[in-house]
């Protein structure tokens, strides 16, 4: 028999693959800051044709983008990890030479044959295959994860949030870079399934391959994915209180029927909160879909990947779901402008978590939640700096990111905002944040971009507030605003101080005996009197994040008792 020494053949033979080289920093990082070239393009459609092989861990793409322009340009700039090596572009149908393109770091440039002027379209059909990036750790290490089903099926999924779209399809990897549509043609072994964003377009089989067509609209650009599998599939549908119904899908293994059966049924409940609490599901006219993965998970938009196990917690319900679920709002519908205002999408689907337990169990639940919130809350970094950042900047704290308190942290300034403002100016203000309007209703609102800014200045339209010094106190400083609390004779005395002294004219809510006093404390300076023998509580309702000793110091006790399991041998 002949060598097949062919890049075509190697690709189809995991043997002869050559191992790829380490991601570029370009493609492992989302949201470098986009060129000129890039920005004078608005992404109209991306076509995407991906044939998923198993067998060898590679894909064999065939991506047609549609772009229209803003302004005058002579180069496409688009990303793509240098690892899936390029057959062929052709632009507006005509076939470029090799000599039009190069794609060093993972940014693919590509030479046009000619100068387009603004208001132009242009068609970009690109060629690729290769072994994407594999995740060591999905979904914190980004990248297709290539796994079996107990009973030894391909069971494959991708997971990019941290690395981009580029890992495996050419895109702009910037949170501002989502297409208006997407279609997908996902080509699988038969009898795999291959489920995907947005609407079923049907399912085509031919030669022993099952490809599964997808369509879906302004897609957050790591929320397409790649779930493939010998799926089984759930289906129902929600009469949303806005008047129209939704579609509800689950693809879960065979072996999992039982808790796929209890996790969908959470679905119709999940939904009923936010569309309570926030309004109308932003993507009722596709669905609400999720799907069982070999990763944790991850909110892909209508796709959500599900990886928990089915594992409830103590407060009786399925805690990933809700979080990834919430990202349909906080990130899907309302997505940062940049990567900085990343709690924009984590503070608020944290928050949604406790929210949710206070609707259904009541006050302890809720409390509970934010406390356990409140332990992990590490102050090293402000969760927005203020300045355009990539992904992995704001996730990694070795590189002065915020890390996880964009989670927790972002959860505790949100609780602290509304017990600020009040319920109803809260609401009403997080709804118009994330719609764009106070009065959204289904078909007549699209998804949006949104910052730290935006979100100030909506706050103290709809309060009628100057509220610039809490969210410089809370957001834009890392230290928590610290009450001092000082008793002399019959007074207690009460101060703010924060990071950089800015103003903090915070209330302060204090016990007294069995009473309640509240203390405005106009310029962050407050007294109450307090009768001999009578004791005193701050804050008695928890409704303030504010630094407290005691947690450093559990925080301490929690780090020194690490270093000593890691000193111990074996």
């Amino acid at each position: 028999m002949k060598k097949l020494a062919t890049a075509a053949a190697c690709s189809l033979l995991a043997a002869c693959a050559t191992p790829p080289a380490a991601l570029s920093d370009y493609s492992a990082n989302s949201g470098n800051a986009r060129n000129p070239d890039q920005l004078a393009l608005d992404f109209d459609k991306a076509d995407l044709t991906l044939r998923v092989e198993p067998a060898s861990r590679s894909i064999r793409g065939d991506a047609l983008l549609t772009f229209g322009t803003r302004a005058p340009i002579q180069r496409i700039d688009l990303d793509l990890d240098r690892n899936l090596p390029i057959d062929a572009i052709e632009v507006d149908g005509q076939p470029l030479p090799a000599s039009s393109w190069r794609n060093p770091e993972g940014r693919l440039a590509i030479t046009l044959p000619r100068r387009l002027e603004p208001g132009q379209q242009v068609a970009i059909r690109v060629r690729y295959h290769g072994q994407p990036h594999v995740a060591k750790k999905a979904p914190w290490d980004g990248g297709f994860v290539w796994s079996q089903t107990p009973d030894g099926q391909p069971w494959v999924a991708s997971a990019v949030e941290g690395e981009g779209c580029d890992l495996f399809w050419p895109c702009i990897d910037h949170p501002m870079g989502k297409p208006k549509q997407v279609d997908e043609h996902i080509s699988v072994p038969a009898p795999l399934v291959a489920a995907g964003n947005g609407i079923a377009m049907g399912m085509t089989e031919a030669d022993g391959w099952r490809t599964w067509h997808w369509r879906t609209k302004n897609p957050s650009t790591y929320g397409i994915s790649i779930n493939v599998g010998p799926y089984k599939m759930l289906e129902g549908e929600y009469a949303s209180r806005y008047g129209n119904r939704i579609p509800l899908r689950m693809w879960y293994l065979p072996q999992s029927e039982k808790g796929a059966k209890e996790l969908f049924a959470e679905f119709p409940q999940i939904l009923d909160f936010f569309e309570d609490k926030i309004g109308p599901y932003p993507f009722g006219d596709e669905k609400m879909g999720v799907v069982e993965t070999p990763h944790k998970g991850m909110e892909h938009q209508t796709i959500n990947a599900y990886g928990n196990k089915y594992v409830k917690t103590a407060y009786g319900y399925d805690d990933l779901l809700q979080h990834e679920f919430a990202h349909e709002y906080f990130g899907n519908q309302l997505t940062n402008a940049d990567w900085d205002d990343m709690w924009l999408h984590e503070g608020f689907g944290t928050y949604m978590q406790p929210l949710y337990m206070q609707s259904l169990r009541g006050d302890q639940e809720y409390f509970a939640s934010l406390m356990t919130m409140r332990s992990h809350i590490e102050n090293k970094a402000p969760i927005v700096s203020g300045k355009p950042r990539r992904e992995e900047d704001v996730y990694d704290t070795k590189r002065g990111g915020p890390g996880q308190d964009i989670y927790n942290k972002g959860a505790l300034v949100l609780h602290t905002l509304r017990g600020l403002v009040g319920d109803d100016v809260f609401f009403r203000a997080v709804r118009e944040m994330v719609y764009g309007t106070p009065d959204p209703k289904p078909g007549h609102f699209a998804p949006r971009y949104g910052s730290t800014p935006e979100l100030m200045a909506i706050f103290k339209r709809v309060s009628g507030r100057d509220l610039d010094w809490f969210f410089q106190a809370y957001v834009y400083q890392a230290a928590l605003p610290e009450l001092s609390a000082t008793r002399s004779g019959n007074t207690l005395q009460l101060a703010w101080k924060t990071q950089k002294n800015t103003p903090f004219p915070m209330p302060v809510e204090v016990r007294v005996g069995e009473r309640i006093v509240s203390v405005p404390m106009t310029d962050g300076r407050g007294s109450v009197e307090l009768p001999a023998g009578t004791s005193y509580t701050l804050d008695p309702h928890s409704k303030i994040l504010r630094r407290e000793v005691h947690i450093e110091r559990y925080q301490q006790y929690l780090e020194e008792q690490r270093k000593l399991r890691e000193k111990k041998p074996g």
